[in-house]
């Protein structure tokens, strides 16, 4: 390895040095707060080895691993992600007295391990490894910490589905395998577009691929498992499924799609297609039947990766950069909303606070949460003056530039009905306080949950009114590479 692929990968072997340093912490000592600071801290560094990095790349650091901008970018992303939800799952813990958790944050680092390496993968064998990585950490996490059945019967649907999906994936992997005797994502790309007919190997491949990646991202038809999940998870872990885990493969697969000549399949593309229009519809369509919060964000997140195919379809250097400007509104968003559903949670109640009903008269109760968590769905909706407008704004345009006008016409219906269901919530935090709760006396949120919400806040606003800074962060650092 040279100097320069040394420096470039630093941020991901610091990664993996803070779960060791935490591993051993917890076998030497242990202790909630030291486990949860030390976690944030390194994550923290991890997030501020990514700039230092820049100007090594891009590099190819082996065989199976490129740096350049798009992967500084993604796993940004997710470091950051991933530094909002141990800040939250700390909070979200000290409520809860019983058993340890200083574990619970080497499952945290383990599975941001595996999505951070992710977006630099140029190869099936990084890919599936770095995909393993994040969902089995992943199944841990969601049973970790509840005094109900809900977490282990969620965790144990994760496993079945989540296998299920890894099988497909890799079968698919070895299908295309036997027909162009490489894994090498660009390799692929070359054999691809120089054969002359689509061998049956590698049709079957690709649509396993497509089965398997369609359950990763809760894409219709194959998004039965998102609502029990959603549901069942502590309120961070599901925001760091929502978004960490959702992010991670979303960038992995734009590399392989545009790599691996996936613009010029027209059945792939037309199926893609398809897919979104489903998602978009059908997620949408499903999260109006919803009373609970989480369940509600879990139909949105289909729809939301419906709409982020549009920007997939469209390719080039637009949609590329439209899908990155989305992911980050969409993890802005997401991030806070699950964050202030972990913030009005209720010591000893038993679940978390995601009935709609539990947010009736929050505007008079907790008037910050509430205001915050208005804005954060409104931003879902695609709303001025929120991060969430401009970026279906951009997807829009991409879309429409690329010819993409049924996915484009699912996305404008879908962003209508969508407004309706998070209106809902609106309304319920306007009304009444329930009589019960007249005479309780306020809860008051940890300082740190509070500061953390209004970063997500500020950030929210300030690059919805103002886009201009992180849209020349895109462009600097993705441009139109893939």
């Amino acid at each position: 390895m040279t100097a320069a692929a040394f420096v470039a990968f630093a941020p991901f072997t610091l990664l993996g040095v803070v779960t060791i340093a935490v591993m051993l912490l917890i076998a030497i000592h242990r202790s909630h707060r030291l486990t949860a600071l030390s976690t944030i801290i390194g994550l923290a560094f991890c997030c501020i080895a990514l700039p230092l990095a820049a100007p090594s790349t891009p590099t190819q650091v082996t065989p199976l691993f490129i740096v350049d901008g798009t992967v500084l970018f993604y796993s940004g992303l997710v470091l950051g992600s991933a530094l909002v939800v141990a800040v939250l799952s700390y909070v979200y813990l000290d409520g809860q007295a019983r058993g340890p958790r200083e574990e619970y944050y080497l499952l945290l680092l383990m599975a941001t391990l595996g999505a951070a390496v992710l977006p630099a993968s140029i190869h099936f064998a990084s890919f599936f490894l770095g995909l393993e990585t994040l969902s089995i950490s992943l199944l841990g996490l969601i049973a970790y910490v509840s005094p109900r059945d809900y977490p282990a019967e969620a965790a144990t649907k994760y496993l079945i589905l989540g296998g299920a999906a890894s099988a497909f994936l890799l079968f698919g992997m070895a299908l295309i395998y036997i027909d162009l005797g490489t894994m090498s994502f660009a390799q692929i790309g070359v054999l691809a577009r120089a054969g002359t007919q689509l061998d049956l190997y590698r049709l079957v491949g690709v649509a396993m691929i497509l089965t398997g990646i369609g359950f990763k991202l809760s894409l219709v038809p194959f998004h039965m498992w998102t609502p029990d999940i959603y549901e069942g998870a502590p309120a961070p872990i599901t925001g760091f499924i929502a978004v960490v885990s959702k992010i991670a493969v979303f960038a992995v697969i734009l590399r392989y799609f545009i790599l691996a000549g996936g613009q010029a399949d027209t059945a792939l593309r037309t199926g893609l297609a398809g897919i979104a229009i489903l998602s978009m519809l059908g997620g949408n369509l499903l999260a109006l039947l919803q009373n609970n919060l989480k369940r509600l964000l879990a139909y949105s997140s289909i729809a939301h990766f419906g709409y982020l195919l549009v920007a997939f379809l469209a390719a080039g250097s637009l949609g590329v950069q439209a899908a990155a400007f989305y992911l980050a509104a969409y993890a802005v968003a997401n991030l806070g909303a699950f964050g202030i559903i972990a913030l009005l949670n209720t010591s000893g109640a038993g679940r978390d606070t995601d009935r709609i009903e539990d947010y009736r008269g929050l505007f008079r109760t907790r008037p910050f949460l509430a205001g915050s968590l208005a804005l954060m769905l409104l931003s879902l909706a695609g709303m001025p003056p929120t991060m969430g407008f401009i970026g279906k704004f951009y997807l829009v345009v991409a879309g429409v530039g690329a010819g993409l006008f049924w996915p484009v016409a699912a996305l404008v219906l879908g962003s209508v009905i969508g407004l309706y269901y998070y209106l809902r919530v609106l309304v319920a935090m306007a009304m009444p306080v329930p009589d019960e709760q007249t005479c309780a006396p306020t809860a008051v949120s940890p300082l740190i949950g509070n500061a953390l919400i209004a970063i997500l806040l500020f950030l929210l606003l300030v690059f919805g009114t103002y886009p201009a800074p992180a849209i020349a962060l895109i462009r600097m650092t993705i441009g139109s590479t893939p």
